[in-house]
């Protein structure tokens, strides 16, 4: 499980350029065939426009990309939107730019602009998330320590899902990997070895308008 960088929801963005509408749509997406449904379905929608291009990456260890001008002259569109994807270091998502022709010819270098900037405002408009890998995590704990649990937790950027309050105690939280260890040693410090603290799984999260969010991969 490696940390990167994806598109939580969707959205689209628009651009004219010499009266030719160049129009985004950005969509996260887990495989090939996802991508390629979601081309077929921009395509129908947008059945009367002159070009519907396009680029996707799928996977992040071993990564897929493709890409399509679409009758535009070669390498001005889907390469551009390619390179915007990679340049970002975006995973899992697929971008379709949809042009309704101006009538006049933007030129090899209007073109890659064009198509470079509509893709950005896709992206824009659309919600990007950093995927951590971590586990899931239950401290057990009694009422005289939450404070420095949560005063902990706070100062050190950590997730948490839910606390039930009973008899103890039970805070469930998201730990990443690469800082488990380090939280782990912190939380038993803090609490003089009283937390007992469970790993209950391996996720990806990440945070979306400061709550937590887990991704099924």
């Amino acid at each position: 499980m490696i940390k990167h960088k994806a598109i939580y929801r969707g959205g689209s963005g628009e651009i004219v350029e010499k009266k030719s509408r160049f129009i985004a749509h950005v969509r996260p997406v887990k495989t090939v065939e996802e991508a390629q449904e979601f081309i077929e379905q921009i395509k129908k929608e947008y059945w009367d426009a002159r070009h519907n291009c396009y680029a996707f990456s799928v996977g992040v260890e071993r990564t897929v990309t493709r890409c399509s001008d679409d009758g535009e002259p070669s390498g001005t569109a889907g390469k551009p939107i390619l390179e915007v994807i990679l340049g970002q270091e975006l995973h899992d998502l697929v971008i379709v730019v949809t042009r309704y022709f101006g009538g006049t010819l933007l030129g090899t270098g209007g073109l890659v602009r064009a198509y470079t900037d509509a893709s950005k405002a896709g992206i824009d408009q659309s919600v990007v998330v950093e995927k951590i890998p971590g586990k899931r995590v239950e401290i057990q704990t009694d009422y005289t320590d939450i404070g420095k649990i949560q005063y902990l937790f706070a100062q050190n950027d950590v997730l948490t899902e839910s606390t039930d309050y009973t008899d103890k105690v039970v805070v469930h939280a998201l730990f990443a990997d690469e800082t488990k260890d380090r939280m782990r040693k912190k939380l038993t410090e803090a609490t003089s070895g009283r937390a007992v603290i469970t790993e209950t799984e391996a996720v990806y999260f990440g945070k979306v308008d400061g709550q937590p969010v887990l991704f099924e991969e």
